[in-house]
């Protein structure tokens, strides 16, 4: 059973693929150094482990809802394979508590569930998940013939006095596991007395020593101890992998994903409409209300959704503690009390029930804060917090129960895509301030939490029904203990706010987008720090929140950007890599096999051989291999020489390749090393990892080789039929922009982004220069900050390129444009880009333009370079 990944999950995955093949090649520290840093802002130098230099450390960030437990089991076979070169791993997965531990280990052995099924399918099968505690059933031949995964809670390892612990304790049942270990091995702890004093225990820690385990941390953020790290130490970690939202300040962060990404891939409910009540009870009742809404709206839906509520009440000793919650529920609410879960550390009434079974009658669920380890029900749309905000982990793990979207999908209806709090102003004076910081320790960016807050500042919902949301943006009232009415605003200021004098002092009423330097004026006629910190901060978030309802997105306007095609037997084709491999009919076998010494060679060392580093985009010559003996190749392995080619069949497989095409191919390439260079099939066996990312290496030469030829023959030969088409549009769809990081709104804000969030702009430098000019122009209704990778695209012959802005005009035309700073206007890959950009435009019809600006003295500046072009 395959579980197909998201994109942004795929991108992860290729990411630390690209990184642990090139610190295979390069080392840990040059290949981190080098690579790119996909969505990390200014990412800093590497930082390796003490005692572990040379070992990969890296941390990959996924907000609450990102799957990160799946792609931990995914990164099992990648880790396996790009850098550990073993058939078959050892892997410690280390977890933050227990309860996170149990439920690991129930996904990782339950057939059917997506973490068990990707190591599944990893390994044909041949995989085996133990507890820590059930270490002494692991045998050797369970090491020797299946990838083995052991679960474990870092509390478990990380203590300063081993003494006690059964993890670093002699075992007698762990001795087969040491009967071939010399007496002299290193790196292991020995029989400190006794009449074995100086023997290796055989503890399961030396068993992880020995071995070289891949270490998994879930929770990365919990183990920044110099003892968790001297952990990793004893087991003498082979690899470490972290998965976290919120990176300790020096992790190693690899890759990072944002909130947006995870909304435009279906996985989370956004945004979280915040109601502040007046007491506790108002908040409690119109909880119900919303869930009765949502109850009915989701009765239309498709698939079977029952909304719950998430009542957080306060500990022992609080006003409002599960008991007075409870009663309140069934008393005065009159809630059967059969609908109600009660979830602590003493009262698990959660146990052995199905929330998402459809006779489940469980509709509210009352916890403190039990439900932040290891509870995951898609149902729950609605948070309600009675309780005072004092520990925020327990806020912001309850809270992130509510983001997940049921089955993974966008409803139809738009309120089952949003997720609801409601809370007490008593308990949670500035609600606000206070989940948007609950939402930035959960991993989301801070331009992503303002945006994702839609506060409704009445004092309770009128039996459920909220009139303030709709078609018209939302507004922001700001109470304030200062007086000031006499504010001087000017008639731009007058459309987006209002100010009245009240007892207390005044109110702020904000109902548009208030400029940057309003803000700043306003908050500096004011006398407190604090009262100015307010006005910076919620003018701030109303900004991003009314940019989210008013964004041409929002509103459903149409934004489609025709493709390059071609006409090939008659047919519109797009122009892709995929299609110039089809009309070129290429064949793998007709490319030669042949290894040479150049591309693989023995030699006193282990192995060389010369690959090119695509992800880091340098050529690496003579990477040496494993420091082994030369001898030990010539020593029996087992394998014949058809095993060896199935095997790196299987490594190489390509999904445009038919497997009896590959097949061959690499029976070829394996019997012209056998045969013509005579290298012994043993060595081939030993070094079959380095030899598979060589084939797999060339094939994918000659695969771009193809692609070349028939991008030429397509687009530009002499009888290329070339179009321009709607008909295969690119579509700037509503919740379709998986920006990885986004522009602040400083020094400027634009006002014609095609979507509420400016994707991956920094707010200065040519790029920005060049959107600003976009923005300003009277002739663009709108654009977009086009994505690397998940953007329009034009076809180049060897990948795609993906223009750096795509935009409406006025008349209805789409135009392009790609900025190059000066010191790249002129190099082949600017050229190589302009040429396709021409040919898309002259392939319009008139419909499309392109254009490539670039600063630099004698030509105009950009705002002109863009008038000209426009026309």
């Amino acid at each position: 059973m395959t579980f197909s990944l998201k994109k942004y999950q795929t991108a992860t995955l290729d990411v630390l693929r690209d990184y642990l093949e090139a610190a295979r090649l390069i080392g840990a520290k040059p290949a981190f150094d080098t690579l790119e840093k996909i969505g990390v802002r200014a990412p800093r130098p590497y930082r390796p482990l003490d005692g572990l230099e040379t070992v990969p450390y890296v941390c990959l960030r996924l907000p609450t809802g990102g799957g990160k437990t799946l792609l931990s089991a995914h990164t099992v076979k990648i880790a396996a394979d790009a850098y550990l070169e073993r058939e078959f791993p050892i892997v410690l997965w280390l977890t933050p508590t227990n309860t996170i531990r149990a439920q690991t280990l129930e996904t990782l052995k339950r057939p059917g569930h997506p973490n068990y099924e990707a190591l599944r399918d990893a390994f044909d099968g041949r995989i085996r998940v133990f507890d820590i505690a059930d270490f002494v059933q692991i045998t050797p031949a369970d090491l020797q013939s299946h990838a083995c995964v052991v679960v474990a809670t870092i509390q478990t390892l990380r203590v300063g006095n081993t003494d006690g612990r059964k993890v670093y304790a002699h075992n007698e049942n762990l001795e087969p596991h040491f009967s071939a270990v010399s007496r002299n091995a290193p790196g292991v702890e020995r029989i400190e007395d006794g009449d074995r004093k100086g023997e290796i225990k055989f503890s399961f820690r030396n068993l992880l020593a020995l071995h070289r385990p891949l270490v998994i941390v879930d929770e990365a953020h919990n183990n920044t101890s110099p003892l968790s790290y001297e952990v990793l130490q004893r087991v003498n970690a082979a690899c470490v992998v972290e998965f976290t939202a919120t990176p300790a300040a020096d992790s190693n962060v690899l890759h990072n994903v944002s909130a947006t990404e995870l909304k435009a891939e279906e996985m989370i409910k956004l945004p979280i409409r915040l109601t502040e009540h007046r007491s506790w009870e108002e908040a409690v009742r119109d909880s119900i209300f919303t869930r009765q809404r949502l109850h009915d709206i989701a009765a239309r839906d498709s698939s079977y959704i029952r909304p719950i509520v998430l009542f957080q009440a306060e500990k022992k000793g609080g006003e409002i503690t599960k008991e007075v919650l409870l009663a309140y529920l069934v008393e005065q609410e009159n809630i059967d009390r059969g609908k109600i879960a009660v979830v602590t550390g003493d009262q698990k009434e959660l146990d052995g029930i199905n929330l998402f079974a459809p006779d489940c009658p469980i509709d509210f669920v009352i916890t403190i804060e039990a439900l932040k380890e290891g509870w995951d029900c898609s149902f729950a749309y609605v948070f309600c917090s009675v309780a005072s905000v004092k520990s925020t982990k327990d806020v912001e793990q309850i809270l992130g129960r509510v983001l997940r979207m049921p089955y993974a999908k966008r409803r139809a209806d738009a309120e089952l895509n949003r997720a609801y709090a409601h809370v007490s102003r008593n308990t949670w004076p500035n609600a606000v301030a206070q989940l948007h910081d609950r939402l930035v320790d959960m991993g989301f960016e801070d331009s992503e939490a303002d945006a994702f807050i839609e506060n409704d500042p009445r004092l309770e919902l009128q039996g459920g029904e909220n009139p303030q949301y709709g078609e018209a943006p939302p507004s922001t009232v700001l109470d304030l203990n200062e007086d000031l009415s006499a504010f001087d605003l000017t008639p731009e200021d007058r459309a987006a706010l209002t100010i009245e004098k009240t007892e207390e002092g005044s109110r702020i009423t904000f109902t548009g987008e208030v400029s940057p330097e309003t803000v700043t004026r306003l908050a500096a006629s004011t006398r407190s720090p604090e009262t100015r910190a307010k006005i910076v901060s919620e003018a701030k978030r109303h900004s991003a929140v009314w940019r989210s309802h008013v964004a041409p997105a929002q509103r459903g306007v149409p934004f489609r950007a025709p493709q390059l095609c071609f006409r090939f037997d008659g047919a519109l084709e797009l122009a892709d890599r995929e299609t110039f491999l089809d009309v070129r009919g290429w064949n793998l076998l007709d490319y030669a096999p042949e290894v040479t010494e150049t591309e693989f060679r023995l030699s006193d060392s282990g192995v060389q051989w010369e690959i090119d580093l695509s992800a880091i985009g340098k050529l690496t010559e003579r990477a040496v291999g494993r420091a082994e003996q030369y001898d030990l190749d010539l020593v029996d392995t087992g394998w014949t020489e058809n095993q060896l080619v199935s095997w790196l069949e299987r490594k190489a497989r390509q999904p445009d390749i038919t497997q009896p095409v590959l097949l061959e191919f690499v029976r070829r390439a394996v019997a012209s090393l056998v045969r013509t260079r005579r290298l012994p099939e043993t060595a081939l066996v030993r070094w079959r990892f380095i030899l598979a990312k060589v084939l797999a290496q060339k094939i994918g030469l000659y695969r771009a080789e193809a692609s070349k030829d028939g991008y030429q023959q397509c687009l530009f030969g002499p009888e290329a039929a070339v179009e321009t088409s709607f008909d295969h549009s690119y579509d700037f769809v509503r919740d379709g922009y998986p920006s990885r990081w986004n522009y602040e709104g400083y020094p400027y804000l634009f006002q014609k982004h095609f979507y509420p969030l400016v994707g991956e702009l920094d707010n200065k430098g040519e790029e920005f220069e060049c959107a600003k000019a976009l923005d300003l122009s009277g002739k663009v209704k709108h654009w977009v900050r086009n994505l690397e990778r998940r953007g329009f695209s034009l076809p180049l012959a060897r990948n795609n390129f993906y223009p750096d802005f795509v935009a409406e005009l006025t008349d209805g035309r789409i135009f392009v444009v790609e900025h190059k700073g000066k010191v790249y206007a002129t190099n082949d890959d600017s050229a190589e880009k302009r040429n396709v950009g021409e040919l898309w435009e002259r392939s319009s019809g008139g419909k499309a333009l392109f254009l490539m600006t670039v600063i630099e003295k004698g030509r105009p500046g950009l705002s002109e370079q863009i008038a000209a072009k426009i026309g």
